[in-house]
């Protein structure tokens, strides 16, 4: 798991629909949760059992290496995955995103946006170690007003 602070970091260099070459590393109810799946960065991977076949039996299995989008964010440390290759994808995919992510083609390219409030400290350590020094105006402003990372 990964502090706040770096969570913040990854985030900001991530968009929706990026791809990444990934390793399915676990596959824990086939047909009922979902895929784990490791992308290379320090917080794991998920495809959620509804972007999946109906059948467990066509989904990625352990160690399978395949194409993943980015396709949500949210506070948990995670990032939520499509599979790239349609077999891996619920059927109705296409009729799937008209109905519960129609912004899904614009999403795409756009940053995942802010994992919520960070605090002062917390946004001074990171402008410490990838921003401004702390003692720049560039710091100053942005650690006295809100903030969106």
């Amino acid at each position: 798991m990964v502090t706040d602070v770096e969570w913040a970091r990854i985030r900001r260099d991530l968009r929706f629909g990026q791809v990444f070459e990934g390793t399915v590393v676990k596959v824990p109810r086939p047909g009922v949760i979902g895929i784990f799946v490791d992308i290379g960065l320090s917080v794991g991977g998920f495809v959620d059992v509804m972007l999946l076949p109906d059948e467990g039996k066509d989904w990625p299995a352990e160690g399978t290496v395949a194409d993943f989008e980015i396709w949500w964010a949210d506070s948990r440390q995670q990032i939520r995955l499509k599979p790239s290759d349609s077999r891996y994808l619920r059927t109705d995919f296409t009729d799937f995103v008209e109905r519960f992510r129609p912004s899904w083609p614009a999403d795409v390219g756009q940053p995942l946006g802010d994992p919520g409030p960070v605090t002062a400290d917390e946004l001074r350590a990171l402008l410490r170690s990838d921003g401004p020094p702390a003692s720049s105006p560039e710091a100053g402003e942005v650690a006295d007003g809100p903030v969106g990372i």
